[in-house]
């Protein structure tokens, strides 16, 4: 199913607005496959996240499925319910450096 999805995605990438509005989602798309990510690699279910961190279940769900606009205090938190430390990075944009 992955397959198709990829390939499906890569013909919508042709598109130039459907291209520009993924590329500018990218930092939602990351934040939410990081908090994806440092969870199961804590092994921690939702719920076990919650009662660590005080979080709703619920509301930990709705970032991980999109749904939420999480505050760096919250990141802070659950990074610190998985035992994990939260780093945030301002990188030069690739696009703007080969510009100039």
């Amino acid at each position: 199913m992955t397959a198709k999805f990829d390939d499906f995605l890569q013909e919508q990438l042709q598109n130039p607005e459907f291209s520009e509005e993924y590329n500018n989602l990218q930092p939602e798309r990351a934040i939410i496959q990081a908090i994806i990510d440092a969870r199961r690699t804590s092994g921690l279910t939702q719920k076990e996240l919650s009662t660590v961190t005080g979080i709703a279940q619920g509301d930990i769900s709705k970032l991980e499925h999109g749904n939420g606009n999480p505050s760096v205090r919250t990141l802070k938190r659950l990074a610190q319910g998985m035992g994990m430390t939260l780093r945030i990075e301002f990188l030069p944009d690739a696009t703007e450096s080969a510009e100039k």
